[in-house]
């Protein structure tokens, strides 16, 4: 349970937040259980009741606690749900890359990497499901008639059956933000570059692999993805930079 200890610095609200957050990571207070009435929790911390209200506010806001109407009503804390925690996850890597926060080498590394690992997993896990699911997106892919975004959306689709393959839910939340954030990301700078068919075809080896559970020819492959959309990265950037030096300085 929590430990009350009188708050007596600044920003009081958020400190009993603070207090009631780590209670919960630290698991003394259990999902779905219900917090103490607003008048109980100002009793034990000596704040006002409005104080406690900002405090749960700013729970609420982080997703840890809910309130509930009724004669069993209250302030619960949040079972959370693991779509919505990779959702969040996302969208801040998201944002953290559209802010310049990450540069694409450390993006194609992480991609590499993680990618890599789920790929070696995924040739002792997967399912025919699995396979199914990306044999149907390497089907679309080779479609020349979708517009860049159905590829776009498609390549997303292809790397998360990948990475469900693993059977490893916690990779899967890690790997939530790789794929649904960075993968967008490198196809919307190398779209002018990219063949589709050269990514669809690398797509079909490492299905390949992965259905012959064949783990070192699928991280080979998955490599050679890599490298070749670091190519063409590398090919766009510096196509861009000679289309600005066209222009001149700009007045």
């Amino acid at each position: 349970m929590i430990a009350y200890q009188g708050i007596v610095t600044t920003s009081v609200a958020r400190q009993i937040a603070d207090s009631i957050r780590t209670a919960i990571l630290e698991g003394r207070i259990k999902a779905d259980e219900r917090l103490p009435t607003e008048e109980e929790l100002a009793a034990r911390y000596g704040v006002s009741r409005p104080t406690i209200r900002e405090a749960l506010k700013r729970l609420a806001a982080q997703n840890l606690v809910r309130s509930r109407r009724g004669p069993t009503g209250g302030n619960f804390v949040v079972r959370p749900a693991p779509s919505e925690l990779a959702d969040s996850l996302s969208g801040a890597a998201m944002l953290m890359v559209s802010m310049g926060a990450f540069g694409h080498e450390e993006i194609s590394a992480a991609r590499r990497e993680l990618q890599g690992l789920c790929c070696r997993l995924a040739a002792a896990a997967r399912t025919d499901d699995h396979l199914a699911r990306m044999a149907e997106e390497i089907a679309v892919q080779t479609n020349a008639a979708i517009t860049d975004a159905e590829f776009c959306a498609s390549d997303v689709r292809f790397h998360r059956a990948i990475v469900d393959a693993t059977g490893n839910g916690l990779i899967g939340l890690v790997m939530h933000a790789v794929v649904e954030a960075m993968t967008p990301v490198t196809n919307m700078v190398i779209v002018r570059e990219r063949n589709r068919t050269e990514i669809a075809r690398r797509h079909q080896a490492l299905h390949d692999a992965i259905s012959a559970r064949d783990a070192a020819r699928a991280e080979a492959v998955l490599a050679d993805l890599m490298t070749y959309l670091g190519d063409q990265y590398a090919a766009a950037m510096r196509h861009r930079a000679e289309a600005e030096a066209k222009k001149g300085p700009s007045r």
